[in-house]
């Protein structure tokens, strides 16, 4: 069996890690926890699995024909290219040419994803294309992980995985501590790295079959524990005042990786049951596949913070909701009917754009 079969249940993760993030966003964080945050964060962490494990089979196929591994480096970032660059640039295209606030300012920053470190630097945000920064950090984390992966010898690479994540919670608790603003270790790509770490943590189990590892993780115990660690730091968060303190900085995603890693683990290492079978309905595998367009696409139809004032739907929504139509201003019937909308607009965008293109990976096989 390949070791990086298809797993189905996958995307229905990230049908979760989307939702959290467009219901929170939609709602004005009304939730009562920094959902769009942990969804945020699961997308790093499946990132991390999924890009690892392509890379110990590159490996490994490379050691087995004798062979260097610049020809799977090259591959890789040919295959990245294809998935994540049309759509993106397609939509920095459209949002130039409509002259939509601030994208023709900051095209540079835009263009070679550098938000994040823009917002780092500035201490400031963008307002409609805020959501991208999350897009920066991964683009900015294949450029150095791939090499991690495939020059390493294999024995240092669980170690190397596990350096990332301590660096990371160091480097947050090093600007708590320095006075930086929380958007400096929230949005920079070094502080985002035990996320991308401990899911590649998870890779490396899981493709070498670490026995003692993948039991732990296969028993449903484990995604118990991961929501109540999560939410127990939610609870301490709000009991020291919420806000950015120090909980939010400096422990909150490493709580939200190890949420991420205890639901990924049982999916992967456990047999079927209804936890895997859920994940697996087709409705949610569907909104899985496409929700790299739902995520780029959401803020431009409706943000409660950044209300762009050229959108027809934001519009509507203000016209309906100031008339008193109780239907509409009912926030889960808002959210509802804007994540409809968002799913229509990601499935042409899915079927006429990024499927064809996203064809041509089928040339470039590891």
């Amino acid at each position: 069996m390949n070791k990086t079969n298809y797993i189905k249940s996958l995307d229905g993760i990230r049908f979760l890690a989307v939702t959290l993030v467009l219901a929170d966003h939609w709602s004005g964080d009304r939730l009562g926890f920094p959902a769009s945050y942990l969804g945020v964060c699961m997308f790093f962490v499946l990132s991390g699995f999924l890009i690892t494990r392509i890379l110990l089979s590159a490996k490994e196929k490379d050691l087995g024909l004798k062979r260097g591994h610049g020809f799977s480096l090259k591959q890789f970032y040919i295959r990245r290219t294809i998935r994540i660059f049309p759509l993106y640039y397609l939509t920095l295209a459209v949002l130039f040419i409509l002259n939509v606030p601030p994208v023709r300012d900051k095209i540079v920053w835009l263009a070679t994803y550098m938000t994040n470190n823009y917002f780092a630097i500035h201490e400031t945000w963008f307002g409609s294309v805020d959501h991208l920064w999350s897009l920066a950090v991964e683009e900015q984390f294949y450029l150095f992980f791939p090499f991690v992966i495939l020059f390493l010898p294999l024995k240092r690479i669980s170690k190397a995985l596990l350096f990332l994540v301590i660096f990371a919670v160091a480097l947050r608790t090093y600007f708590f501590f320095d006075g930086s603003s929380w958007i400096k270790p929230y949005v920079l790509m070094p502080t985002c790295l035990d996320a991308f770490g401990i899911g590649g943590l998870l890779a490396y189990w899981v493709y070498f079959k670490k026995e003692k590892a993948l039991q732990m993780l296969s028993k449903p115990l484990s995604p118990i524990l991961g929501t109540v660690l999560y939410f127990l730091s939610v609870y301490w968060l709000k009991q020291i005042g919420g806000g950015h303190n120090y909980v939010a900085i400096i422990f909150l995603r490493l709580a939200e990786s190890l949420l991420s890693l205890s639901i990924l683990g049982f999916l992967v290492a456990s047999g079927r049951n209804s936890f895997k079978s859920f994940f697996e309905l087709n409705p949610l595998v569907y909104i899985g596949k496409i929700s790299y367009g739902i995520y780029i696409f959401h803020n431009f139809l409706y943000n409660e913070y950044h209300k762009i004032s050229w959108s027809p739907v934001v519009k509507l929504i203000d016209k309906m909701s100031s008339s008193h139509y109780v239907l509409i201003s009912s926030l889960t019937t808002r959210i509802v009917v804007l994540y409809l909308l968002v799913i229509a607009l990601a499935s042409i965008s899915w079927y006429v754009f990024e499927k064809p293109i996203n064809k041509l990976k089928n040339r470039y096989g590891y």
